[in-house]
């Protein structure tokens, strides 16, 4: 039996829970005030697409929601051993860069010198566009300060945990964080890569700066979004979100795959934001940006207070505890992803799951912090050596140099005659 004084052992964790709410409420409240920005602004628009190993019938897909936009032009930058890849973009009426210099950076940088538009997409290959997406990513392009736009995006066709899990994560980003730091800080943090717009003349100007990033030393190797983001907003531009332009991508299914995905994210956000706050210091100069960056930081240790009372609960037998704290966490997160839950009303079962995920992903970022130096991609064999980015393994193609694709891909100059494009239908508007 409990007495009065034995439940001050849990005083901690409820006054942190409202100093976490305190700060949510802060990004919330001018979250629900944001709104699209709405015009008739037209500009040029160039879609350059570094490609290295992708699905090629996904491939198809993005490069065909690409042409339905209508864009000035298409540019794929296409690893020299990715010969799936340059025999599927060779079948559409875009243009064609193969590239031997190893890694993602430079590919972005070949081909937003080689665009011709006033503004540039930096597109990832696996990303499908709704059939609006470049006029709606055009609008923010008014204001002269504005220098990056963000789109919103969600998992392409979701199915599996850890699908609907990511599809969570981005409707609580897009609803929350980038909401808010476009409303009342007009500074998105990261406009991320899978679809981040640019004036090109400011990515000429931030190039170099681009390709010799370094942090501690050591070559940047991934972070290309963080960083062009960052660059952006030190030399005074605003960086925006406009929640009306729909992007969709594929995510990891596997666990092993989302938690090196994970951990690259969160080392390529810790380098960036070190960076921002405390080696450049222009990041005090937007105070709300500055504030949701260090509360990101600090978040990445007090989220693990609860489980850490959970087990001390479970441990005590104190069931009352644990059955409230439970229950607790369930209402809490279904409050803070209601915009995907009425989207989506069924994730409401995964809540449970979903936070035990986000103690893990926590445990993942501090395990980032640890190692922030490693510099190690995903998808591409490419490493930093002695401090250069190489390849870790030799490239080959098919046997007999033949090539595979997919039925159905590609079939030409007309874009309507191309594989069908899935695009999920619900195209909400930008409150939903």
């Amino acid at each position: 039996m409990y007495n009065w004084h034995d439940y001050l052992y849990w005083v901690p964790l409820g006054v942190l829970g409202i100093v976490r709410w305190v700060f949510w409420l802060v990004r919330r409240i001018p979250a629900t005030l944001y709104r699209p920005v709405r015009n008739d602004h037209r500009a040029s628009m160039s879609i350059v697409v570094p490609v290295y190993q992708e699905d090629p019938q996904i491939f198809a897909l993005a490069i065909t929601s690409w042409l339905q936009n209508a864009v000035d032009e298409v540019i794929c930058v296409i690893d020299a051993s990715d010969t799936v890849c340059q025999e599927v973009a060779a079948r559409y009426p875009i243009k064609v860069i193969i590239t031997d210099v190893p890694g993602k950076r430079d590919a972005l940088r070949v081909g937003w010198e080689a665009a011709r538009s006033e503004l540039v997409a930096l597109v990832d290959s696996d990303v499908i566009w709704a059939d609006n997406a470049a006029v709606e990513l055009m609008m923010p392009f008014a204001d002269p300060v504005v220098g990056g736009v963000a789109s919103r995006q969600n998992v392409y066709d979701p199915r599996g945990f850890l699908s609907r899990v990511n599809d969570m994560y981005l409707d609580y980003r897009y609803f929350d964080e980038n909401a808010a730091q476009t409303y009342l800080g007009r500074a998105v943090s990261c406009i991320s890569g899978r679809t981040a717009v640019y004036r090109r003349h400011i990515l000429l100007e931030i190039s170099a700066d681009f390709m010799n990033e370094r942090f501690l030393g050591v070559p940047c190797l991934s972070g290309d979004d963080k960083c062009l983001t960052r660059l952006t907003l030190s030399r005074g531009y605003t960086t925006v979100m406009q929640r009306t332009a729909r992007v969709w991508s594929t995510f990891p299914s596997d666990p092993r795959t989302f938690v090196k995905q994970r951990m690259r994210w969160g080392r390529n956000t810790w380098r960036s934001d070190i960076a921002a706050l405390f080696l450049e210091r222009w990041a005090w100069r937007r105070p709300y940006l500055a504030l949701t960056m260090v509360d990101k930081m600090v978040a990445s240790f007090t989220v693990l207070v609860a489980p850490v009372y959970m087990a001390l609960a479970i441990v005590h037998a104190n069931w009352r505890f644990v059955g409230m704290l439970f229950l607790w966490w369930w209402v809490s997160r279904s409050a803070k992803l209601l915009p995907h839950l009425r989207r989506r009303p069924s994730s409401f079962f995964y809540i449970p799951a979903f936070v035990l995920l986000t103690f893990v992903m926590a445990g993942v970022k501090i395990y980032a912090l640890a190692t922030i130096r490693r510099q190690r991609w995903l998808t591409r064999q490419v490493a930093v050596v002695d401090g250069e980015v190489v390849r870790t393994i030799v490239e080959v193609g098919l046997a007999d140099g033949e090539v595979e694709i997919p039925d159905g891909v590609g079939s030409g100059a007309d874009p309507d005659a191309t594989a069908e494009i899935e695009i999920p239908a619900e195209v909400e508007a930008a409150g939903a």
